[in-house]
């Protein structure tokens, strides 16, 4: 009687009802096979995760950039939601992907910082860091990566390959990440060489490379339910695009002069770089448009989720200038920095016939939240242990059903210094040392962090000095001697 019931329940639930009674706390699990009655797909929807790299939380239209033209991630927001209080996974790009892969936050993720405190060597993901194309695999779904990894150097454990991706394309070594015209990339476990790169020249632009493997991917597992992953280089260091793009904005700003290229750091960098980045960034936007527009091409446009977003706040030096396209808006501080500035980033969802069009929630998302909803959304099985909470509820409308945190937290340790901070509620605390004092903000009216109120507030510093101790687990290779 009850295998006629559920098989009753899988010819006549569709995608919405199904993805509504996960949000609800039902089990998917539950329901093996479940077919949508619509399209006759899978009732899992694709996921397609697309991070930017070093975008701030302003340099595109939808979150009030008027210097950059993103008129394909403006669409997104507006046929979606716009999540005002997105928050990356640290300050700067390694830890930032570990914890979106994890589900970790940075007290408590296997990679913390771009190298280790205490080697300056790159540090792996091991076997036992699970990830979330892991989980995903788990309940069928292909999954693939294309962009820059950062978690793990080639023969390492720590490769996409290992962590649960079925097809990977493009740069595991971060440092090799800041060229646009490198010399290889890789491809699985293949070392792609581009020999049109060498010798000065440019030949093969990789973030077109990497946008091309990506339309691919889509095509190749338009039949079934697929994870991509896509963090693109953009707008990341060197500051150069293909004549294509840049004509579009040659002229238009006043460049600085003279502009100082960093020694010895890139090959190719345009003696135009305002130009260029806006350039870079419009590039990156394009090819989200021919992302959007191959899902409609397959029909697979109302059975995916894409979210966009960045893996940290604006960066400054090779010819950045966040401050002329006032790239983090009303926000203080940049890339390393745990002041708003430096964490928290553009989010933006769409998802047709689930998530409403023009809709814009406050609800504090962070990269380790990605996880438990990807695994929500799939009717997997999600790990013990996690920091992050789905935010499925929220993508949904659901907002009642929507558990919050009780607290954000992150850390970023240096050879230089070991900055944490911690969100809990609309109060956030930042400490740049241990052993210097805490300063406390009121995000709800102060979100420039302008105005220090610790001294009127002895119970919240308390409160948000006991996580710094209690949040921070000791890391061979990030130690903070004080906390450990």
């Amino acid at each position: 009687m009850r295998a006629d019931q559920d098989n009753h329940r899988q010819q006549t639930l569709d995608r919405q009802s199904f993805i509504k009674l996960m949000a609800a706390g039902s089990v998917a699990a539950a329901l093996p096979g479940l077919r949508c009655t619509t399209t006759g797909r899978a009732a899992k929807p694709n996921i397609i995760f697309i991070m930017a790299d070093d975008l701030g939380y302003a340099d595109i239209g939808a979150f009030g950039q008027t210097r950059i033209r993103t008129p394909h991630i403006d669409r997104l927001a507006a046929e979606g939601i716009k999540l005002t209080d997105f928050y990356a996974g640290s300050v700067v790009c390694a830890p930032s992907r570990s914890c979106l892969m994890t589900g970790l936050h940075t007290g408590h993720t296997r990679v913390r910082g771009n190298s280790s405190k205490a080697t300056g060597q790159r540090v792996p993901l091991l076997p036992e860091n699970t990830t979330v194309a892991e989980v995903l695999k788990t309940a069928g779904y292909a999954t693939g990566i294309m962009g820059k990894w950062g978690l793990g150097d080639p023969g390492t454990t720590g490769t996409p390959n290992r962590k649960g991706f079925d097809h990977w394309f493009g740069y595991l070594n971060q440092r090799n990440a800041h060229l646009y015209y490198p010399e290889f990339l890789w491809r699985n476990e293949e070392k792609v060489i581009l020999e049109d790169n060498f010798n000065e020249q440019r030949g093969s632009y990789s973030h077109d490379l990497i946008a091309t493997e990506a339309l691919g991917f889509i095509r190749e597992h338009k039949d079934q339910p697929f994870f991509l992953y896509l963090p693109f280089t953009i707008p990341h260091v060197e500051l150069l695009v293909p004549e294509d793009s840049l004509k579009k904005y040659k002229g238009a700003f006043p460049e600085p002069n003279p502009f100082i290229q960093t020694p010895g750091e890139h090959r190719h960098t345009q003696m135009t770089p305002r130009a260029a980045y806006a350039a870079m960034i419009t590039r990156m936007d394009r090819d989200i448009g021919r992302i959007m527009a191959l899902l409609k091409e397959l029909g697979i446009d109302d059975d995916t989720l894409v979210i966009f977003t960045s893996d940290n706040g604006a960066g400054r030096g090779s010819g950045y200038d966040p401050d002329f396209f006032q790239s983090n808006g009303p926000l203080r501080g940049y890339k390393s920095d745990v002041y708003e500035g430096g964490i928290r980033v553009p989010g933006v969802a769409r998802w047709p016939g689930n998530i409403k069009p023009g809709s814009v929630s406050d609800h504090p998302v962070t990269f380790w939240d990605f996880l438990p909803t990807a695994t929500d959304i799939a009717g997997a099985q999600v790990p013990a242990g996690l920091d992050g909470i789905s935010f499925l509820p929220t993508l949904l409308g659901e907002d009642s059903r929507q558990r919050k945190h009780e607290f954000l937290y992150w850390e970023f340790a240096t050879r230089s210094r070991s900055s944490q901070a911690v969100r809990m509620g609309d109060w956030k605390a930042v400490r740049l040392t241990p052993t210097s004092p805490t300063e406390l903000y009121d995000l709800s009216t102060d979100v420039g962090e302008k105005r220090n109120v610790a001294a009127r507030h002895p119970d919240i510093i308390a409160r948000a000095e006991a996580l710094f101790h209690s949040e921070h687990t000791p890391s061979r290779d990030w130690p903070i001697p004080e906390l450990d």
